[in-house]
């Protein structure tokens, strides 16, 4: 087999016949509209992620249970190369700002999230990630901040929110990585809150009365391949208590925040990993929406990371990457739906589309800046 220079590497694959197709589902019941929105974003995670990932598992990924496939492009406003922080603002404000911006509009001003309008008419709003909760996509649904590295100014926001359940790492930023030495694990426990330090299962007998922040590390959590496991039964554990939370439904975000790292790295067997990790993730969440039929599930990435392509490989038992970038593109970046209004996420879009979509889905009323959003 030709090798490839440079950054290529040979993958093994796991195994050698191609698999049955995966049979597309429906739920058994399916309700006119959605009662609960989740969104999962795998950060970085462009189409040659998702096919080496795909190739790499027996040719088969939960993403293929999806009905409805589209597309949106990923561009900010400020760059035709977004940053994760502008990528996540417009799903979550339905504006394209500039690079680095949290929760801002381009003018600056702040711009209230669908996670914070969710919680203004009473549905309940959860984030779980991989990455530190004050990173620049969970921020982007509760912070509003000019600099995406403002994690104190961030953890700050996020501890004064109305956000039901937060779960990712990030610890360090609410107490003693602080320079004004406030303790916001403290003010947040005399706010409601329950702090643990491990993830529930989903079938712990967590008080849905109350909120709750799990911190899965200090500063960041580890990788996949050095032993975090939680992210798919952290997700049914968020839908499950978010579900009991409020009876108007939810609006739950799920990041796999690490695909975006390991492709930066040009770390293809990392990114696969993180890629198969989340796929998990997103097949639990399939399950639980299709017993319930009231969730629509859409599934998307922020932006594609490294300019990843398959340029080599055996039908049988290898496969060969190549990067052309240690950064993000500007390539069209897949969208999956499932569940009622699914439909609507079909075709190529622009990415602020998504939160238009979620909020029409969702019946939320209009927008209002989020001066007003804080918590009492």
């Amino acid at each position: 087999m030709k090798r490839i220079a440079g950054l290529s590497m040979i993958l093994l694959l796991a195994a050698c016949q191609p698999a049955k197709e995966v049979e597309i589902e429906a739920p058994a019941k399916q309700a006119a509209s959605p009662r609960n929105v989740i969104l999962m974003i795998g950060d970085g995670m462009g189409l040659a992620q998702v096919s080496a990932a795909l190739y790499s598992n027996n040719n088969r990924l939960n993403l293929e249970r999806f009905p409805v496939v589209g597309f949106h492009k990923s561009y900010s406003g400020s760059d035709l190369i977004t940053d994760s922080a502008a990528g996540a603002t417009a799903f979550a404000c339905g504006v394209k700002t500039y690079n680095n911006a949290i929760g801002l509009g381009p003018d600056t001003l702040p711009c209230i999230t669908i996670l914070e309008e969710a919680s203004l008419q009473g549905l309940a709003t959860g984030i779980v990630v991989t990455s530190t909760v004050t990173h620049a996509t969970p921020a982007a649904f509760v912070a509003h901040q000019p600099l995406r590295i403002l994690y104190e100014n961030i953890a700050v926001d996020i501890a004064e929110s109305n956000i039901d359940l937060i779960i990712g790492g990030g610890k360090t930023y609410f107490y003693n990585r602080r320079m004004d030495r406030r303790n916001l694990l403290a003010e947040m426990s005399d706010r409601g809150f329950l702090i643990l330090d491990n993830v529930p299962s989903p079938r712990s007998k967590i008080d849905a009365s109350r909120r709750l922040a799990v911190f899965t590390a200090e500063d960041q959590p580890p990788h996949v391949n050095q032993g975090r496991d939680y992210l798919p039964y952290a997700s049914l554990f968020a839908a499950e208590f978010l579900s009991k939370k409020s009876d108007k439904g939810f609006f739950l975000m799920i990041e796999g925040s690490q695909i975006d790292w390991a492709a930066h790295s040009n770390n293809e067997r990392d990114m696969i990993k993180e890629t198969l990790d989340f796929d998990r993730a997103v097949g639990m969440i399939l399950d639980f929406a299709r017993k319930r039929g009231d969730t629509l599930v859409i599934v998307t990435a922020d932006h594609e990371t490294g300019g990843a392509s398959i340029v080599d490989g055996s039908k049988i038992n290898r496969l060969d990457m190549k990067f052309t970038t240690n950064g993000h593109t500007a390539s069209l970046v897949p969208v999956y739906a499932y569940g009622p209004d699914s439909e609507s996420f079909s075709g190529i879009y622009e990415n602020t589309a998504i939160y238009h979509k979620m909020k029409a889905a969702l019946n939320l009323g209009a927008g209002r800046e989020s001066t007003s959003i804080k918590g009492e």
